[in-house]
């Protein structure tokens, strides 16, 4: 069995510190000494990345530099057909074992949205959901905005307890309120399209590396 570990996905198109430090403070959170970043090939339910898979894989490399929590997973980023994180899961679980942990890490906004996932219920079986609130969304009521079928799951699923979640491989949701960093990968690519600086949103050699290829132009 291997050990717990953190589960990161999205386009990345680019990464920038909002991704970083919502993997961070979960980490923590939950005292996981892993967290893989998954940057998606082909997303089901938005359009596709600007940045090539080729890109997207070189910026996530370099945020993650220097984090030895970090890890980069390619499981999905070279798929041409729609990227379901059930299967994703399921091919990990394959490689993984039934009992080690894996949390899947998701903001507010994404969880709020999960019912509108493929097979959404079966991702309970494969993992928990680890979801990172931003100050002032609402607090103990912030529940009540989920739509009734996945409120249902949240009430039987929470956990307030981390050591719950390390203790069994997947079906809990834990929530945790984190730094809020109020920053988009879009509004990130209108800035460089612009020609205004995104300085302080991206780490700087991620900048660099957008700059010398001259991306989102």
């Amino acid at each position: 069995m291997q050990q717990p570990f953190g589960l990161l996905g999205g386009t990345f198109d680019p990464i920038h510190l909002g991704h970083l430090r919502l993997a961070e403070e979960l980490a923590e959170a939950l005292d996981l000494d892993t967290v893989r970043f998954l940057p998606t090939g082909t997303p089901p339910h938005r359009a596709q990345p600007v940045a090539s898979a080729t890109d997207r894989l070189a910026m996530v490399k370099l945020a993650m530099a220097g984090n030895s929590r970090f890890v980069l997973d390619e499981h999905e980023v070279h798929k041409t057909a729609p990227c379901y994180m059930v299967d994703t899961l399921t091919e990990l679980r394959a490689e993984v074992g039934g009992q080690t942990t894996i949390v899947l890490f998701l903001g507010a906004d994404a969880f709020a949205g999960l019912t509108a996932w493929h097979e959404w219920r079966h991702l309970f079986d494969l993992a928990h959901i680890a979801v990172a609130r931003r100050p002032g969304d609402g607090g103990e009521h912030w529940q009540s905005r989920l739509p009734a079928e996945l409120a249902d799951e949240f009430a039987a699923r929470h956990s307030p307890d981390s050591g719950i979640l390390r203790a069994s491989p997947s079906g809990r949701v834990f929530l945790n309120t984190i730094t809020q960093l109020d920053i988009a990968a879009s509004r990130i690519r209108g800035l460089f399209a612009a020609g205004l600086e995104p300085r302080y949103l991206v780490p700087d050699s991620v900048l660099d590396y957008i700059n010398r290829n001259r991306l989102y132009r």
